[in-house]
């Protein structure tokens, strides 16, 4: 990962799993954990950035 991308990941989580995996149940997931608080939302998009 580099520094631009978890820079992103942890200011605007969506943003980053929309950019690595485009739309889909990824980005949804993502978005409604964001929307329930930020630290789930940001947890998220490190596990689905760094998996692939």
């Amino acid at each position: 990962m580099s520094i631009l991308t978890i820079l992103i990941t942890i200011i605007l989580p969506p943003l980053a799993v929309a950019m690595n995996k485009g739309v889909g149940k990824d980005l949804i997931i993502n978005i409604i954990l964001t929307l329930l608080g930020w630290v789930p939302g940001v947890i998220h998009a490190f596990y689905v950035n760094s998996r692939g």
